[in-house]
């Protein structure tokens, strides 16, 4: 249920929900923001998770595999075959989801040869960019509730309704669709 919040400073001396004036009293608006953000404690606990695993593992002896941040947003897998390196990324994937992080804030590059040794770049995928910011509030407008609005404020997007019902809607709607980017849903006011 929705408050009234008067416009007027003599209107909140007086009280909520009568006006001691003749203006109108308007409902406040429901909201709450998506974001797309990583818990960088998470994945770094993943990592030294992965880097104990492939230290004690049989299969990773005298492959020369190695894991370590390369960087604040990169993750550098080494190795001496490619097949050692897929490895590696497979053993640190099933750690972030361990840890309850979506496999889709990492963007994994192919693994190159340089010099006796794979190299692996692993991004890490932060913020919602503005082709998705865009995709997101089409389609809250397009299958969402009516009188939802959405609004693009940087890497986030601001959705707000009167009813907190609809929210409800427009959160189970975005967590039924296959987007590339990982979502939360925080500020729920």
């Amino acid at each position: 249920m929705a408050t009234l919040q008067c416009r007027t400073m003599l209107d909140r001396l007086v009280g909520w929900g009568k006006c001691s004036c003749e203006r109108e009293c308007v409902l406040a608006d429901s909201s709450f923001d998506i974001v797309s953000k990583i818990d960088r404690q998470e994945v770094d606990n993943a990592l030294n998770q992965t880097v104990k695993e492939i230290g004690h593992r049989f299969d990773f002896k005298g492959t020369g595999a190695a894991i370590s941040w390369s960087g604040q947003d990169n993750i550098e897998i080494k190795a001496n075959s490619e097949e050692r390196a897929g490895a590696a990324l497979d053993v640190f994937k099933e750690k972030v989801v361990k840890r309850g992080l979506s496999l889709k804030i990492l963007d994994a590059g192919e693994p190159k040869l340089s010099g006796k040794e794979y190299r692996m770049v692993v991004s890490l995928k932060e913020g919602i960019d503005q082709e998705n910011a865009k995709k997101i509030s089409k389609l809250i407008r397009d299958e969402g509730p009516k009188g939802v609005k959405a609004q693009i404020q940087g890497e986030e997007l601001r959705v707000s309704s009167k009813k907190k019902d609809d929210l409800q809607d427009v959160i189970t709607l975005l967590k039924g669709k296959d987007l590339d980017i990982a979502l939360q849903f925080v500020n729920y006011r």
